[in-house]
């Protein structure tokens, strides 16, 4: 199946904790159904410091379900994918307003 979010797009946050939030998908996930944006999601690691970095409590994203995400279109609201084949070539468009992704 193709992806409907892919790395480096814009996406709004649909439920949890971090309703409403919005971010950039740093990497996805494809086995879990998950993704990593940035600024959502966020917990704080307790690391050990070591000879080369410090120790602390540093925060780091963690993966939220790609069904709690939605992409946002040129008007910046949530939107859902769809597919098409414009010349020979297949494309991702924002159902709400009909434009290429």
């Amino acid at each position: 199946m193709a992806a409907k979010l892919k790395k480096g797009d814009k996406v709004v946050v649909l439920a949890g904790k971090d309703k409403g939030k919005q971010g950039e998908i740093t990497s996805v996930l494809p086995k879990d159904g998950k993704a990593i944006v940035d600024g959502v999601n966020i917990a704080i690691r307790h690391t050990k410091q070591s000879q080369t970095e410090q120790g602390g409590r540093l925060p780091q994203a963690k993966p939220i379900d790609l069904s709690n995400l939605a992409l946002l279109d040129a008007n910046g609201k949530a939107t859902r994918v769809g597919f098409r084949v414009e010349d020979g070539v297949k494309v991702r468009f924002a159902k709400t307003t009909g434009d290429v992704i």
